[in-house]
Formats: structure tokens, sequence, C-alpha cells
């Protein structure tokens, strides 16, 4: 089947060497090199003001998942080695707003502001001891139940030139507390590192293409409930404009919200739909990348950027789209999706939609 097991195009025996690009890991049969290990998580059993994780082995680059519960006036703002001198610099957006710029300060930004609404967030750091620690962070809030969720990007450097990466914490500094079931995720990479398949933390849920032909409908009807879910799916048009309306177990009832920008746009939003559509509904091939974080009593949170390549060829620069969403269910889990096209054409054979998992 086309794409699926390697959507990037990599050869079976090629070593993977950015952590960053699409696909999550690549093994031979015997095992491979550079997969995404869980190194450790802290989960709060106990109400309090930071989430630390420690005693981390030194690893090229991490990525961290957090996962923040609160009360009100409580956010997540990243410190490194328990570092709290003046060694910070950072860049933010709020929801698609200007960027506000801070240097010399204590922290590498906010993950979330300052308000109770549970939280979902994705981190990657490069970790090199003799260079600057940079770190790019993409977080969302729940915000009230029938309103588009908040969102917020952030880039960060810590000034550190001479250790490696050993402790990451989520430190809240307002007033309210990060409540029981916060949670941090520290996942390293490393392109010495050798793992099977059963060490990677992203293990292969579901999958399905369109290779036998065309359709309007490109789904998974099955896959096992885990709580932090990665998503990849790809659309190729085929005689005219596909575009994805997608959808979880099978509910079409008005439960989604969003918030989104195209090209660097204003944000636009909108509530109480019955899909979302996370390519921005832009002519041409496809490509979305998704993290979600999928607590059975908690509303689905999910982090989404796109690419459209919209006119081929090299002199026409493709579109891209910066979503976050919401599926407002909280009694069950999301073990299936839907792609369903509702435009005037068809997706194409090169077609495909694939889920990685874990707990």
């Amino acid at each position: 089947m086309k794409g699926l097991n390697n959507p990037i195009g990599y050869k079976s025996n090629q070593t993977l060497q950015n952590p960053f690009i699409m696909n999550p890991f690549r093994f031979s049969a015997g095992g491979g090199a550079g997969s995404w290990k869980e190194l450790d998580r802290t989960t709060l059993v106990a109400t309090g003001d930071s989430i630390t994780v420690s005693g981390l082995p030194n690893k090229e680059y991490y990525m961290v998942l957090t996962s923040k519960l609160g009360t009100a006036n409580s956010g997540c703002w990243l410190q490194l080695n328990s570092d709290t001198g003046s060694n910070y610099a950072y860049r933010m957006s709020n929801n698609g707003g200007a960027d506000g710029t801070v240097g010399s300060t204590t922290n590498g930004g906010a993950g979330t502001s300052a308000t109770g609404n549970p939280a979902f967030g994705v981190r990657h750091i490069s970790n090199l001891a003799s260079k600057e620690k940079l770190t790019i962070s993409e977080f969302t809030e729940q915000n009230l139940p029938l309103d588009p969720p908040q969102r917020r990007h952030n880039v960060a450097k810590w000034a550190n030139t001479s250790n490696a990466v050993d402790t990451i914490t989520e430190l809240n500094i307002d007033s309210g507390d990060l409540s029981i079931g916060s949670e941090t995720v520290v996942l390293g990479w490393d392109s010495t590192d050798t793992y099977t398949t059963t060490d990677n933390f992203w293990q292969e849920l579901g999958s399905s293409d369109l290779s036998g032909g065309t359709a309007d409908i490109l789904n998974i009807t099955s896959f096992s409930a885990k709580k932090y879910l990665w998503i990849q799916y790809y659309i190729e048009e085929s005689t005219a404009n596909a575009n994805a309306r997608l959808t979880f177990n099978n509910d079409t009832g008005t439960n989604y919200a969003y918030r989104r920008s195209l090209n660097g746009g204003t944000d636009s939003t909108g509530h109480s739909k019955s899909y979302i559509s996370p390519d921005g509904f832009e002519a041409g091939n496809k490509l979305v990348n998704m993290f979600i974080i999928n607590k059975s009593a908690n509303e689905k949170l999910s982090i989404s950027n796109s690419v459209t390549n919209a006119t081929a060829g090299a002199g026409a620069s493709p579109t891209r789209c910066k979503m976050v969403f919401k599926w407002t269910n909280t009694s069950s889990q999301i073990t299936r999706i839907d792609l369903t096209n509702a435009d005037t054409g068809e997706m194409g054979t090169e077609s495909f939609v694939k889920v990685w998992g874990s707990n």
C-alpha cells in the first residue's frame, strides 16, 4: 500500500536523522536507530505549582507532552535544569495575535494562559550542550464548552552553552494551582540509540489508504483507545477539489469547535460545528499532522498543522493552516476517525491516514 508505512518516502533501510519530520520512527527487522522513547513522566498526585521531570539522560532532542488541569489562574511556564536565573528569552503569540518578545527572563515562556481550563501542549527541544537550547511550543486550551479553544505559539531559548538538559519543569507562577492528574511526559530521540519497535512511545494503531481507487471517504473504523494520539493524513485530489471533513467515533452532531489561521492571517473561529477541516479547505494536495490529548472524561484537544501545494510547481508557494480544535465529548475516547470529502472532486489513490498512540 502506498504511503502508509513510510509517508515521507524513506527507504526501509535508511536511518531517519531528523526526528521532527512526519514519520515518528523507522525500524529494520532487528531494531532501529533514533526512535521516540519515553524517558520519564511526572503525574501530579496532589495539587501543586510545578510538574518536574528530572534525571533525564542526555538526548539530542526532546519531545514534551503536557496535559494541564488546573484551578483558576494557573499556567505552564518552561524552566530547564531548575535554572531560575535571567537566562531565557522567548517570542510568543496568543490566538494568532502580534508577537510579544521577552529577554533576560527567568523562564522560557508560557505554554498556557492563566486560566483554570484544561490545556494540552507539545514542546520540541534541541539539546546540544555547547549551544543555546532552542524550543518550539504549541499549546491549546479548552475554553468554555461552546467556545472555540485558545491557542498559543511560543519559541524560546535557554542561553546555557555548557550543560545538556537533564530536568524539565512546567511551572505555575499564577495564583491558582495545577490539579491532580496534570502530567508531563518527556520523550527522547538520539541518532546513536537502538530500539526495538516495542520501545517506541508512538505505537501504530491503524492505517488506511485508497490504493484501490478514488473515493469520498477515507477512514479507520476502529483502533485502540490511547491517551495521546498522533494522526497524519495526506489527501491527493483526483480530478477536482477534494477537502476532508474530519469526525470522530461517527459523531456528526454539533460537537466540534476550532480556531485557525491561514497563511499567518488573523484567526478565524467556529463553534457548534458538525466536523473539523484541519486542512483549511484549500484547493490542492494536503498533508496534515496533529496531536491529540484523548482522555475520556475531558474534551479532546488537538494541535494541527497542514500544508497544501495549491498550484503545482516551484513558482507557486504552498498554503499553510495552523489550527487548534476540540471534540466536546467527555464520556469516551477517540477510537475511530473519518475523513469525508465535501467538494466536487474525489480523494485520489495516494490518499492515506495513519494513527499512532500511547498511554
